[in-house]
């Protein structure tokens, strides 16, 4: 439900740091120029995983969220190393640089890419919605949740949901999706991506099928 693209690449984004931190996938893929020898501080394993892609070779991760994403930069950087770079969506972790410099860092944050709600649904989630194929819907992040309701909304489409039950990265994201007939909504306990997979458990006969994807884990 959300759109996502690279921007060019901002002033000092090549500029030596400490390290690089990434909160979200996308970020990941949108860092032209940087050396790849930089160290990454990701957010969550995934991230990590798009990092080590996109040809970074020295990766930590944190647990799936912002917060923990801080904590884990104030035990293993040192503010008087350098500056961070934070790698960032528009209009994504403000309050994240904050919190980063209330904790001594210089903070670099440099926008890398934007992300837009999509104008619709992909023709074939319709398709599948309508004929009662989708079984499970994932949903990485609070923002897109709320887009991917309103393009249910606006399609005619939100009672084809009653049959789908709802996975959702945490608490936050399970509110955003509220006010829909969902047949279910499961939050996970932590933001890791595997345990939502684990809240998905084995594959049924009819295959899930994700209708939306946001930037990042959150």
């Amino acid at each position: 439900a959300l759109v996502l693209a690279p921007l060019p690449p901002p002033p000092g984004l090549t500029a030596p740091a400490q390290a690089v931190l990434l909160p979200s996938r996308a970020a990941a893929r949108a860092l032209p120029g940087v050396a790849r020898t930089t160290p990454v501080l990701a957010v969550g394993q995934g991230t990590g995983e798009e990092a080590r892609a996109a040809g970074f070779t020295q990766i930590d991760a944190a647990d799936g969220d912002a917060a923990s994403l801080v904590e884990r930069a104030a035990a293993t950087l040192d503010p008087k190393k350098g500056p961070l770079l934070l790698a960032v969506g528009r209009g994504y972790s403000l309050e994240l640089s904050a919190q980063l410099r209330r904790r001594g860092f210089v903070v670099r944050r440099r926008v890398v890419y934007a992300a837009r709600p999509a104008d619709s649904l992909p023709p074939e989630a319709v398709a599948a919605l309508q004929a009662g194929e989708i079984r499970a819907a994932l949903f990485f992040s609070p923002r897109s949740a709320s887009v991917t309701v309103a393009l249910l909304r606006r399609a005619g489409l939100a009672e084809t949901v009653g049959h789908v039950a709802a996975f959702a990265l945490s608490e936050r994201i399970a509110a955003a999706l509220a006010g829909m007939p969902w047949g279910a909504i499961h939050a996970t306990p932590a933001p890791d991506p595997m345990a939502l997979l684990a809240l998905l458990g084995p594959a049924p006969h009819t295959a899930a099928t994700a209708i939306e994807q946001g930037a990042g884990e959150r």
